[in-house]
């Protein structure tokens, strides 16, 4: 059975996703870069501006613990 991947359109749909996905969506829209990943999806992004993504939920992940 095949999932239905859940569009993200609008920050309020951020909180249809998983949990993980959750947090990258979040970030980016702190980062301001909320607008271009939906128009562009996530392959659009620089590669520094997906190592922040990642930094910021690596560290954010570290003081979960």
């Amino acid at each position: 059975m095949l999932k239905k991947k859940i569009e993200v359109k609008t920050p309020d749909d951020i909180e249809k996703v998983k949990e993980e996905e959750r947090a990258k969506w979040e970030i980016a829209l702190e980062l301001g870069l909320f607008d271009k990943v939906v128009e562009n999806g996530w392959k659009s992004l620089t590669a520094r501006e997906s190592g922040r993504i990642g930094g910021i939920i690596s560290s954010r992940s570290g003081k979960k613990r």
